[in-house]
């Protein structure tokens, strides 16, 4: 450790620990894990419910909700498979306890009891830094414990951003974290629901709920929903969501909140003046703000600004205390938290020897509306924003037989590639599966492997993953040699004598 950052700290001779991580989601586990596995002493400390948000609150129930609010969909849409369409019965009760089976079947993978066998000791407790070597455990269970270790991870997470809106307090919000239990013994959906963001979080929360029946207005300040994808991709999502039902009001900012009588009610404002909306229940999901504060950080002078400053190592100012996940940035996905934690862990644990860049040329992501959106490198958005010369290969899943034989013929595949050549700078997929389908654009992208190689790669038929290589055979009917084909016109010609 550079001496004038150490000065003023007095380093332990011996450590109880070779490694300790404060946080048991992704990055935390898997950083766990890791040094486990390299038979490192390692502690891991959570405050709240092992697996973190992504189990607990995020990626697992809401993807439990989106299954049951597709079926519901199905049913009321049974005709266009030649069936008799019914309205589906929701006893929405039911439903939630369906996602809490859900998250309790999975619940074992990241338990305390697993992590144990592992060989990570599992502290429940909050965790604070003491200096650069020592955390100071506050245990659930009662009392302190302080231990000294070579190298600390922060993986703390994030937690839903609640805008300053007047009155939002009062008239009582739910978020991606609290909704799973709050609406838990509902009976019945909310007959009335305000979603308020149109991102990721906020369109798959309005399509689900609208379509297990709540009247859903979604509002968004900006001039339309998903705006980190192209106008293209987003534009399937929200024709999608206003057929499901959802009012989708973008172009509106919440300004206040309050109540007349019984009745709940928010104020928008737009181009055309101010609006009230009622509703009995509102879901706030306009982002995610990484958890910084408690644990020490700022006391020993460690920059957590928006996020907690690292290097390209993931250390912070103090190379032996590290950060990764949703709480180091840049991505909020729980697969690149698992992603930056290999790095972490190897940092923290053989950096002395030798050091890993985290790496984030290929980060794929999806959204898990209907159509989902999946995207991995480059939007055309972005594309012309920096500046990059590309070509645009789209294929329309319209006309892909699997999809036609599915009732699922809709969506796009997009491939952005260097002008002439087949290596691919960017994909956005939109469609049934698209998150699945990206996979092997990922692959590609990772080692170096241009659309040839997708074209020359056999094909299951029918299926879905034929559009991946239906838009490598349009990038080829593009880019052939006009001059060796009239060449091999006339060899033709003259073949047949």
């Amino acid at each position: 450790m550079p001496g004038a950052v150490a000065a003023g700290w007095t380093k332990p001779k011996r450590f109880d620990r070779n490694l300790v991580v404060i946080g048991a989601g992704s990055a935390g586990l898997v950083s766990a894990y890791i040094a486990a596995a390299a038979k490192a002493k390692v502690t891991l400390v959570e405050a709240n419910k092992m697996g973190g948000d992504c189990l607990n609150f995020g990626c697992v129930p809401s993807k439990a909700l989106i299954k049951s609010a597709k079926v519901a969909h199905q049913m009321r849409h049974a005709d266009r498979y030649g069936l008799e369409a019914v309205e589906p019965k929701v006893p929405f009760s039911a439903v939630m306890e369906r996602i809490h089976k859900v998250i309790a079947e999975i619940e074992p993978h990241d338990s305390v009891e697993r992590y144990t066998g592992l060989g990570v000791e599992v502290l429940q407790g909050y965790a604070k830094l003491i200096d650069p070597w020592t955390v100071e455990i506050a245990l659930s269970s009662g009392g302190t414990q302080r231990l000294t270790t070579r190298a600390i991870i922060i993986a703390t997470g994030a937690q839903p951003f609640v805008p300053p809106i007047p009155g939002l307090a009062e008239v009582g919000y739910l978020t991606s974290d609290t909704l799973w239990e709050r609406l838990r013994d509902r009976p019945e959906v909310p007959r009335r629901l305000v979603v308020l963001g149109g991102g990721p979080i906020g369109c798959e929360l309005a399509q689900s709920f609208a379509r297990l029946g709540s009247q859903v207005a979604q509002i968004e300040m900006a001039p339309r929903v998903m705006m980190r994808e192209d106008p293209d991709a987003a534009g399937f999502v929200e024709a999608s969501l206003k057929a499901d039902g959802v009012q989708v009001l973008t172009g509106h900012k919440a300004v206040a909140c309050g109540t007349d009588g019984d009745e709940k009610w928010i104020e928008v404002e737009h181009a055309g003046g101010r609006d009230r909306i009622g509703f009995d229940e509102i879901i706030v999901a306009v982002g995610r703000a990484p958890r910084l504060k408690g644990f020490g950080l700022e006391e020993l002078g460690i920059k957590v600004d928006r996020v907690v400053e690292t290097n390209e190592y993931l250390q912070t100012l103090y190379p032996n205390i590290l950060a990764a996940g949703d709480v180091a940035g840049p991505y909020q996905f729980t697969h690149v938290a698992g992603h930056q934690a290999w790095f972490a862990a190897i940092n923290a644990l053989f950096g002395d020897l030798k050091r890993f860049k985290a790496d984030y040329s290929v980060i794929p992501w999806a959204t898990f509306t209907d159509p989902e959106v999946a995207r991995v490198g480059l939007s055309e958005a972005e594309a012309k924003e920096k500046k990059i010369p590309y070509e645009v290969t789209r294929f329309g899943i319209d006309d892909l037989d699997r999809a036609i034989a599915d009732g699922s013929a809709h969506g796009f595949v997009k491939v952005l590639t260097v002008p002439g050549k087949d290596k691919i700078l960017g994909v956005t997929i939109v469609g049934e599966h698209a998150g699945d389908l990206l996979a092997e654009f990922v692959f590609a992208m990772k080692h170096g492997h241009g659309l040839g190689k997708i074209l020359g790669t056999i094909h299951i038929y029918p299926t879905l993953a034929e559009a991946n290589k239906m838009v490598a055979g349009q990038w080829r009917r593009a880019h052939i040699n006009g001059f060796l084909l009239s060449l091999l016109e006339r060899f033709q010609t003259w073949r047949r004598g």
